[in-house]
């Protein structure tokens, strides 16, 4: 484009200083790394600048006087037909405005695309409109660089789905952590029972996670979108249990000072689980049979019955049919709460669950507590699962708690004899008396064979790791350097 073509067909001659300025002009839009186009009204290329030239290959002969749109941006990224009419190129000098697009292509002489950003500025004199300016550049390595990081994040979010599924399996259903045969029964006695609408009974000792099998009862059932309602039995006053059940209306009785909505009421439509169930008093037990039969009840003070649709899950660590023998609980209800029984067993009855439940509460404590992780060695390991947890889960979760606290260096101190005061079964105080009687006693070198044995397995263990946060002398609590110079002493040797 010859940018003083104008001044020429003028009777006075441009001033050095003028021409000097559209020269300097000239040479900026020529040295842009962006691509600069000049249209005329008719989408006409009048001005080309060499950033241009080297993208798409067109000369500035083969532009200058030819359709822009008809040379470079005459298909969509797909190959389709793009009408002119549609070009936000042309449109800039159409309706007077501004368009920016950032998700075509400009082709090029030799037949390839490349992807482009451009901005397209109607130019204007006296408020005419004359045509377009488009700068544009090639935008092929953000585009590159857009995809490669969508390929990271499909990428993690495939390895996230797949830490997301093996964490599902080390904790085998929601909260419930643990992969032993114990607790494959509970899972499946879970899987059995959870699509259906029976009433389920939960028993087991204090602290063995009878609300967490209730929880996930609820979770696998149709009323999972429902939030599952809980009663701790044990901890309402007597006088108010039929309040707490089923709700009251104002004036009831001094102090009902406004309608009072009951957790079967709150229920309705989900689950209500009734924990400590044996504590609930003989003469309310009818209503409550009453409610599970017929689905129907009164608030105190009301003549209106009310209907609800609720799934009852009752847990206990009494043994209800004992409480049915001695007329404490009546043998209707039992039944009528007992139609699909669960017992949760005890945590010494599933000692290989320790490891991973006490990885959870280690980390949960952390977290709570804010302090750095500390590690759990083999040798805490082993301490834990030689105690017998009278406290079971709670107990463990407690032990490891304070554990946290009190941990110095990173390193896990153990309290097991302070934090459960060493309590026994009675069966184990026998079988302990049994020992007593019957010491055995080792040789020294049995002793050192024992403790060779004890090295070989750490380092078989650890593949024969030795230093590092996963090697043997770290299992053994044991320098890097005392551990190799008793490899050295006993003639330990790697096995091919």
């Amino acid at each position: 484009m010859n940018l003083d073509s104008k001044s020429n067909s003028q009777s006075e001659p441009l001033s050095p200083q003028l021409r000097e300025a559209l020269y300097l002009n000239k040479l900026i839009l020529e040295s842009a790394g962006e691509g600069i186009y000049g249209l005329d009204l008719e989408g006409k290329v009048t001005f080309i600048n060499h950033a241009a030239v080297k993208m798409t290959g067109f000369t500035a002969k083969e532009m200058i006087g030819n359709c822009q749109h008809k040379l470079v941006h005459h298909s969509k990224p797909d190959g389709k037909h793009y009408p002119r009419e549609k070009c936000p190129i042309y449109a800039a000098f159409i309706d007077g405005k501004v368009h920016q697009v950032s998700t075509e292509v400009f082709w090029r002489k030799d037949g390839t695309s490349f992807p482009v950003e451009y901005v397209s500025t109607p130019i204007r004199e006296n408020m005419k409109l004359l045509g377009a300016v488009v700068v544009f550049r090639d935008i092929t390595e953000r585009k590159q660089a857009e995809e490669e990081i969508q390929h990271l994040r499909d990428q993690l979010e495939l390895e996230n789905a797949y830490l997301n599924e093996e964490v599902l399996k080390a904790q085998a259903h929601g909260d419930i952590i643990g992969t032993s045969h114990a607790l494959e029964n509970i899972l499946r006695q879970i899987e059995m029972v959870a699509p259906t609408e029976a009433s389920v009974l939960i028993t087991g000792e204090s602290g063995t996670g009878k609300e967490l099998v209730a929880r996930e009862i609820h979770n696998q059932s149709s009323r999972s979108k429902r939030t599952m309602i809980k009663v701790n039995c044990a901890s309402i006053p007597k006088e108010l249990y039929e309040s707490e059940f089923f709700g009251h209306v104002k004036g009831a009785f001094t102090g009902a000072v406004k309608d009072r909505a009951g957790r079967f009421q709150l229920a309705d439509g989900g689950t209500l689980f009734l924990d400590e169930i044996g504590e609930i008093p003989l003469d309310l037990q009818s209503k409550l049979l009453r409610v599970l039969q017929e689905g129907t009840f009164e608030r105190i003070g009301d003549e209106k019955t009310l209907k609800v649709d609720v799934r009852i899950i009752a847990a206990t660590n009494r043994s209800l049919k004992d409480e049915v023998e001695t007329k404490r609980f009546r043998e209707d209800l039992y039944y009528r709460l007992n139609v699909f029984p669960i017992e949760v067993p005890p945590l010494r009855s599933r000692k290989e669950d320790i490891p991973m439940l006490s990885l959870n509460f280690l980390n949960l404590a952390a977290q709570k507590l804010n302090v750095p992780l500390p590690k759990l060695t083999q040798a805490n390991i082993m301490e834990l699962q030689g105690y017998d947890w009278p406290g079971n889960i709670r107990e463990l979760q407690n032990v490891i708690d304070r554990a946290v606290i009190t941990s110095r260096s990173g390193k896990l101190s153990l309290n097991l004899s302070n934090g459960g005061k060493n309590i026994k079964r009675k069966d184990s105080a026998i079988d302990q008396k049994e020992r007593d009687t019957k010491i055995s006693i080792l040789t020294e070198k049995e002793m050192e064979q024992g403790y060779q044995e004890n090295i070989l397995n750490a380092l078989n263990q650890c593949n024969w790791k030795i230093t590092g946060s996963d090697g043997a002398a770290e299992l053994l609590e044991i320098k890097p350097t005392t551990l190799h110079s008793k490899i050295k002493k006993m003639g330990l040797k790697r096995p091919d």
